[in-house]
């Protein structure tokens, strides 16, 4: 068992050079990227909180649990070890779990579920085998989660269909821009390594990191306002950005013009 927390006993190593510059350290710039969790985390939990306690405040156990994603994600990188990996692609793939459990529209449940609760004790049970599953071959967790991603991005783009409100469609094409982008570093350092060390630059998987934590941000607000409108419409939820809704760029959260108050007068 001692074997599985050493250093280097991943059957991983990404294209970064190890032990570059610390010998404490195996991917110096992939272990500092994924502290960009730590940043993007407690922002979102704070932007999101007013949709999360008209909602259900469990919610935000997303992005709380992306807290542990970072942290999981550093301690792999900084030991490429296989109990680092373990938990690095398993805190993925719960953290994919909830949001599916919490936000898959309930119209397209399958016909023999009723509700939200049945969909979300699926979810746990599918998920439960998947972890115990993911250790016959760790190496193709990875690919499996990208999968999973896939079939978010297909859901979102069905739900996106009659939506005419273009700031909506803005968000929706720059999660996707960002979620491509960030995938693209990701297969490029994992497949075109030798590429890039001849250019002396093996940083595509640290960019990945903070390309994703962003994409996520984007992405997991394009889905909550989605939610918002479907199951608290008398909220009347919006879209703004952090730290001013004037600029090209920032954090993407959901404003609430409604109240249950509101609700109830009417």
């Amino acid at each position: 068992m001692a074997e599985h927390f050493s250093y280097e006993s991943s059957e991983v190593d990404w294209c970064e050079d190890n032990y570059k510059h610390s010998e404490y350290v195996v991917e110096y710039f992939n272990t500092m990227s994924s502290f960009s969790f730590f940043v993007i985390s407690p922002i979102m939990l704070y932007l999101l909180h007013p949709y999360a306690k008209e909602r259900n405040l469990a919610i935000h156990m997303i992005w709380t649990m992306m807290i542990f994603v970072g942290l999981f994600s550093a301690y792999f990188h900084m030991t490429l070890s296989f109990v680092g990996q373990m938990l690095d692609e398993l805190s993925i793939l719960w953290v994919l779990a909830v949001g599916y459990a919490f936000w898959f529209p309930r119209r397209h449940y399958p016909s023999f579920i009723k509700d939200r609760s049945t969909f979300s004790s699926l979810v746990l049970v599918v998920t439960l085998i998947s972890t115990v599953s993911s250790f016959a071959k760790p190496t193709a967790n990875a690919y499996i989660l990208n999968c999973i991603g896939l079939h978010l991005a297909y859901v979102v783009v069905v739900e996106m269909r009659c939506c005419t409100d273009q700031k909506v469609l803005r968000l929706g094409k720059l999660s996707v821009a960002l979620w491509v982008l960030a995938i693209s570093c990701w297969l490029s350092d994992r497949f075109c390594c030798s590429f890039w060390q001849r250019l002396n630059f093996c940083y595509l998987h640290g960019i990945w990191h903070i390309l994703i934590v962003i994409a996520v941000a984007y992405a997991s607000t394009l889905i909550a306002y989605l939610d918002a409108n479907y199951e608290i419409p008398y909220s009347l939820p919006g879209l703004q950005y952090w730290p001013c809704d004037k600029w090209a760029v920032g954090l993407p959260h959901i404003v609430l013009k409604g109240t249950t108050k509101t609700q109830k007068q009417c």
